[in-house]
């Protein structure tokens, strides 16, 4: 059971483990148990209290110590008896419990303790917050959040597949589980073959959203605010509302609750009306005055309880979709009152003030973290601030490209004005007074910002006390980019010049450094593999840095010590760097590197770093070895050991490097062999040469980012460490040519990276340290490999990927001329010339609406807005395409053809996928309807069918990492076949999740996939079902509905379905992943032929012998694709499709399948194997079948009619038996527990694990992996 049985996920990437490593949180085995014992002081155990709220009977709540008394409030508004009430206090025996005070602090309060609700007055706020949750109440099935990208709302689809059935499985026994009832056939578009990709099913209709009306109209009346005198009785605010029966009110909002009052549209008569109906609630108040309110409103709060939580509760960052089907735009008092006042510049839960962002940033940063209960209130802290942060900034950055917010210096040109909103600073990513002048001018100042955000990202993970970043976010929208940041106090009233103490604002000329930076960067220096080094200021003098120059130091008002512009934090990527003088090494140059890139800030990513600094690891150990073996050579045959040269720096060659094992007993060897020996030191000395460590005595490997910049100045006295740094940098670029573009691909082609579409894609290439400029590079060197074929899907992928990135790259700049009136013409006009085949799109100006009638006659040729903001209009689709190809050149190196059609028809791309990209890269939100994308007689696109621009928002994500730490060994203890333990460290795991992250979060999507896993090898299929169903409805919200995770979690769920005997549910959800797959990146993809084995023999399952063979027949095709035909795969397919064959009494063709699937069990594992075995009995019972039938046949043909006849056995397939083979393509291995055969198998993973270790794995596993490789999942 290798460790991909239980890595049920693949979105972890390696730097955080590295990083772990390095902060010394390597020595889990010691660091474990004061761990655990924390855990158990947080599990405080819960206990029961009752609530009595007015008008309801007393019913029991379940609570934990830790939580707060708001958290029960919260509760309260949220159950279907309770939720109307807001403006309440909770009474422990007649004492008001403090809104914030913990449960566990509370004198008296203990199990069946009464808390009563006690309806407070109200006050203005109290009221607003009162009719806003009405209103959410009221839209709490309205999907428009979703689609606007608004509140953290995203959408799910789960319950339209599962009809909200999953685990009621009492009913369902009931009725008795007759196939008939199961309509299997799938839609057309679904089938094997199909060449539509229709857009629509995208988002099935649910029929919850059929909205209950309960309201015509709820809106903020004109007669707001009330007058003074109205104050002085108790009027807070007055409201407007038409009921479903026509009937227009009036209502006063005063102290003691809402009551009707005599007021009309243009008559103020604040006097109550007669009956006044005063109620505390609104909802009471509305459900005595209109019966339809109190039918629909209990009907809709019935609907709400019943969705699962995980379709409603808000997520941490907001998700875009890129389509929305047609909604009604619907009056909605609160959202309007949103957009103008409380949003700009005020949040609602701190009254009458802005946050001041830095401040809580900082503070949430200096909060402790000695111990497991700090360090989670540190982290939620931290990431509950993050995620606020987040929302604001891109809230600020829309207001102020849409400019809606005034500049700090307006008489500024546009491209240079800088604006201040809410407490953030935001500027555009423009090249100001010529800053990047040397650098790329704005292709620099557009690539800076996310090289800050890198920066900041890597320091905020080492995360140093007493050193501070800001808050960083870079917005993408409408073609300009955005970085908002946090202020830091007291430098707008300075110049810069004066702030900063630390670095250099001009790239160099002047320097300045600090001993307290220097100290706090120290710390840094050795996580980050950054060099402490000297650089001459303009006086010539060296200046001691421990970071790049252009990384500033100031010091805030509040005392604390700020680093920004980090966007060299880590080292220059020499590929695309060409500097006069200098030679990359060989494998770069037959590459064509260096190349020219437009901007000068390219750099190596984090990863690489990790990834280079441990492979430099290995080979000193392996030098180390070579010559201590060496020496105990010469030491035996009496020869000096002062002969042995240096030994030459190795060739980069992964094969030559022994396993880590033996390193580590080596290194071991070295300290402990009287670590004074001068021979052994000497060894160390030699190997640390060789591998260009920075310190002599031991492995250091440490990069100077200041190399190659431009007017950075080292003094003459080391040249020769300057000369040693520069090695090292080519060296590195070296290593991403060499060892990790190869590595990336050989992960494609055995499938451990099995890339879907764009974004997994860039997953991919970063997890490795490529950057995705090397994109071309990969391509070609993909196009050349021997086996082409077999990486055609990621070819594709990449395809995909380069033109739609070269698109945005255009699409970028095309959006900036465009005026705000144009906007929708202009992107359906740009979408148009990008994938439509109509050869002669024209842009439709926009008509000027307003104009009136009789004068448009003359007027309608005129350009609108005047001036030259219609540039865009002239775009044609050979123009685009030409653009897209010289882009593709200029940026990626690699050549493309000429037009989308020719595109399409070459590389075998899907139009719909294309469209798919460039909405989700440039923020496109389309409307959901079929489009015509081949018609060659009219455009694809017209202007109604954009419906929103969303912006495209990066930010650093703060990890939980107790939890991550919990998951990483719990999945190890998985791997050595602890499951039992496996699973408690998972289920702590989540809990840790659950306490920093809330209820979602991608991490904890990655973990309730894995418990559900878990939970099916033990056994608890209702257990797995209700887990992945979790995991499916956050995947859907957090990642978005049809991101490749997502369709992996369908496929998972509908395994277990199908193990809890729910077939229809379990082919409803692989039919649906099956379209979002051919949506995402089409059907010639490996996974397809996994998806087309599960829908197979689900159908066959079901009796569905003709269509389960599309799929399976499918499947055998894209696995000899794929995994070669003579793979363990295949065998299988063809085995599958045999026993369809058998159960359709075609003998012949059953026999045929089984027959090949020998052979290549045979070929591949010998006679003796069990699989080869089973096959052979298998051929056998299938001839005795052929004869049987053959016998009865001839028997008929002779005989007539009145022909005995032996009766034949055909037999429909047993769940069980499908299930069996579902389990063994999906890769779960059940794992037979008599304490013998676990000994056996733990004894056989350590074996591989040490097979693995030792660098001759590849041969050796050949044969050992093969029996196992059908049954091991590659997840």
């Amino acid at each position: 059971m290798n460790e991909a049985v239980m890595n049920g996920d693949g979105e972890h990437s390696q730097t955080e483990q590295t990083e772990s490593k390095q902060d010394g949180g390597g020595d889990t085995e010691q660091g474990e148990d004061p761990n655990e014992q924390e855990v158990i002081v947080i599990q405080d155990t819960g206990f029961t209290v009752k609530i009595q709220a007015p008008g309801t009977d007393t019913f029991d709540l379940q609570v934990s110590p830790q939580e707060m008394v708001q958290e029960i409030h919260q509760v309260l508004m949220d159950r279907e008896d309770t939720c109307h009430r807001t403006c309440f206090s909770l009474q422990l025996d007649g004492n008001v419990l403090d809104n914030f005070a913990e449960l566990k602090s509370i004198e008296g309060l203990q199990e069946g303790s009464l808390l009563k609700v006690v309806e407070e007055p109200y006050t203005v706020r109290e009221a607003r917050i009162h009719v806003r949750h009405i209103r959410d109440l009221l839209k709490s099935l309205d999907p428009s959040d979703a689609y606007n990208g608004v509140d953290c709302n995203s959408l799910s689809f789960l319950s339209v597949f599962t009809d909200g059935d999953l685990g009621e499985s009492e009913k369902r026994k009931k009725k008795g589980s007759e196939l008939e009832q199961i309509d299997c056939t799938p839609p057309e578009h679904i089938l094997p073959g199909s060449k539509e990709h229709p857009l629509v099913p995208l988002q099935p209709q649910n029929k919850d959203w059929k909205p209950l009306q309960c309201l015509k109209v709820l809106t903020m009346s004109g007669w707001n605010p009330p007058p003074g005198n109205r104050k002085m009785h108790g009027d807070l605010m007055y409201l407007y509302i038409v009921t479903v029966e026509e009937r227009h009110v009036s209502i006063t909002a005063s102290t003691r609750g809402f009551y009707l009052n005599q007021s009309t549209t243009y008559m103020f008569n604040p006097k109550p009306a007669n009956p006044s109906f005063l109620s505390h609630s609104l909802v009471e108040l509305l459900s005595q005055i209109s019966p339809a309110f109190k039918r629909n409103f209990t009907a809709l709060q019935k609907k709400r309880v019943q969705r699962h939580p995980f379709e409603r509760i808000a997520t941490p960052f907001q998700v875009y979709s890129w389509t929305a089907p047609q909604v009604d735009h619907a009056m909605d008092c609160v959202r309007a009152e949103d957009a103008y006042t409380s949003r700009l510049g005020y949040e609602e839960h701190i009254p009458g003030q802005t946050r001041d962002w830095n401040e809580e940033l900082q503070t949430t940063r200096e909060l402790g973290r000695k111990n497991l209960p700090e360090r989670l209130l540190r982290e939620r802290a931290i990431f509950k601030v993050h995620s606020d942060f987040a929302a604001a900034a891109t809230r600020g950055a829309m207001a102020v490209i849409d400019g809606n917010v005034m500049a700090i210096n307006p008489g500024e040109e546009t491209r240079m004005q800088m604006f201040i909103w809410n407490n953030i600073f935001f500027s555009l990513g423009f090249d100001v007074r010529d800053h990047y002048r040397e650098l790329g001018g704005d292709s620099a100042a557009h690539a800076a910002p996310t090289n800050d955000l890198n920066g900041v990202r890597a320091y905020g993970a080492v995360d140093v006390e007493g050193l501070y970043t800001l808050g960083t976010v870079v917005v993408d929208y409408r073609g300009y980019r955005v970085t908002a940041q946090s202020i830091i106090p007291g430098i707008l009233e300075r110049e810069q010049e004066q702030s900063v103490i630390y670095g250099s604002i001009d790239f160099g000329k002047t320097v300045v450094s600090h001993p307290k930076y220097l100290e706090l960067l120290e710390k840094t220096s050795r996580p980050l593999k950054v060099h402490r080094h000297a650089v001459l200021n303009e006086k010539d003098e060296p200046v001691e840095l421990c970071s790049s120059v252009e990384c500033k130091g100031i010091i805030g008002n509040d005392g604390r010590h700020y680093i920004l512009d980090l966007l060299r934090t880590f080292p220059p990527d020499l590929n695309f760097l060409p500097v006069e003088g200098e030679e990359l090494p060989t494998e770069c140059q037959q590459l064509g590197f260096p190349r020219q890139h437009r901007h000068r800030l390219a750099c190596l990513r984090q990863e690489l770093i990790e990834a280079f600094v441990e492979h430099r690891y290995l080979v000193f150990m392996k030098m180390a070895a070579m010559q201590l073996m060496q020496q105990k050579a010469s030491k035996e045959s009496g020869t000096s050991a002062a002969a042995l040269s240096v030994a030459p720096p190795p060739q980069e060659d992964k094969e030559s490097i022994p396993g880590l094992a033996q390193v580590k007993e080596l290194a071991h060897s070295l300290v402990t062999e009287d670590g004074f020996d001068p021979k052994s030191r000497e060894v160390v000395v030699n190997a640390c040469k060789a591998v260009g460590s920075i310190s002599n005595t031991s492995f250091d490997i440490r990069f100077n980012p200041d190399i190659f910049s431009p007017g950075v100045r080292f003094s003459d006295d080391n040249t020769e460490d300057i000369k040693k740094q520069k090695q090292l940098l080519k060296d590195a670029g070296a290593f991403l040519v060499s060892c990790q573009i190869p590595s990336l691909v050989k992960d494609c082609l055995d499938h451990t990276a099995l890339p879907m579409d764009g974004a997994t894609l860039t997953e991919a290439f970063h997890q490795r340290g490529i950057n995705v400029r090397y994109l071309g590079t990969v391509l070609e060197f993909i196009d050349k490999a021997p086996t082409r074929a077999q990486l055609d899907h990621v070819f594709r992928i990449g395809i995909t990927e380069l033109i739609t990135r070269c698109a945005k790259h255009i699409f970028k700049t095309y959006l900036q001329g465009v005026e705000l009136s144009a906007l929708s013409v202009a992107v359906s006009h740009f979408l148009n010339c990008f994938l439509s085949s109509f050869p002669d799109v024209v842009a439709h100006l926009p008509v000027d609406e307003l104009a009136s009638r009789r004068k448009n006659r003359r007027r309608r040729n005129r350009v609108a807005g005047g001036g030259d903001n219609t540039a865009w209009a002239s775009l044609t689709p050979s123009d685009l395409w030409r653009n897209i190809v010289s882009e593709a050149q200029e940026y990626y190196h690699f050549t493309l053809h000429e037009s989308v059609d020719q595109a399409v028809e070459r590389y075998g791309l899907q139009k719909i996928t294309l469209l798919r990209e460039i909405s989700l890269k440039a923020g496109i939100q389309v409307l959901l309807k079929e489009y015509n994308f081949d018609s060659r007689h009219k455009p694809s696109f017209t202007e109604e069918d954009i419906l929103n621009i969303f912006p495209v928002v990066k930010h650093v994500n703060p990890k939980a990492s107790d939890a991550f730490h919990f998951f990483q060994s719990g999945q190890a203890k998985v791997q050595q076949g602890f499951l039992k333990e496996g699973c408690e460290l998972i289920n702590e795991a989540l809990n840790l999740f659950n306490n920093v992250y809330g209820a979602m979060h991608v991490e904890i999507c990655a973990c309730l996939r894995l418990l559900a896993r878990l939970n099916y090898i033990m056994g608890d299929h209702p257990e797995a079902l209700s887990n992945q169903q979790k995991a499916v409805l956050m995947s859907e919200r957090v990642l978005g509905i049809e991101h490749p995770n997502t369709i992996q979690e369908y496929m998972h769920l509908a395994l277990y379905c199908f193990a809890n005997g729910q077939l229809s549910t379990a082919l409803k959800l692989l039919y649906r992943a099956r379209y979002l797959m051919l949506l995402v990146c089409g059907e010639d993809h490996p996974e397809m032929a996994l998806l087309d084995s599960n829908i197979g023999l689900v159908l066959h399952g079901v009796m569905e012998y003709d269509l389960s063979l599309r799929f399976l027949e499918n499947a055998l095709l894209i696995n000899s694709k794929y995994h070669g035909p003579r793979s363990l795969k295949v065998a299988l397919s063809h085995h599958l499709v045999a026993r369809v064959y058998e159960s359709k009494a075609e003998f012949r063709s059953a026999l045929q399948h089984e027959k090949e699937g020998y052979t290549i069990y045979k070929n591949q594992v010998g006679e003796a194997h069990e699989k080869t075995k089973e096959s052979s009995e298998y051929l056998k019972y299938l001839t005795q079948q052929a004869v049987a039938l053959q016998r009865t046949m001839n028997e008929i043909y002779k005989n007539g009619s009145n022909a005995s006849i032996m009766p034949l056995k055909f037999t429909a397939p047993s769940m069980a038996s499908v299930l069996e083979q579902l389990n063994v393509i999906n890769g779960i291995i059940f794992i037979p527990l008599s304490q013998k055969d676990l000994e056996n198998l733990k004894a056989e993973v350590q074996r591989r694990q040490q097979l693995q270790e030792s660098g001759k794995n590849e041969e050796q596993l050949e044969n050992s992996q093969l029996e196992l490789e059908d049954k091991l999942p590659v997840d």
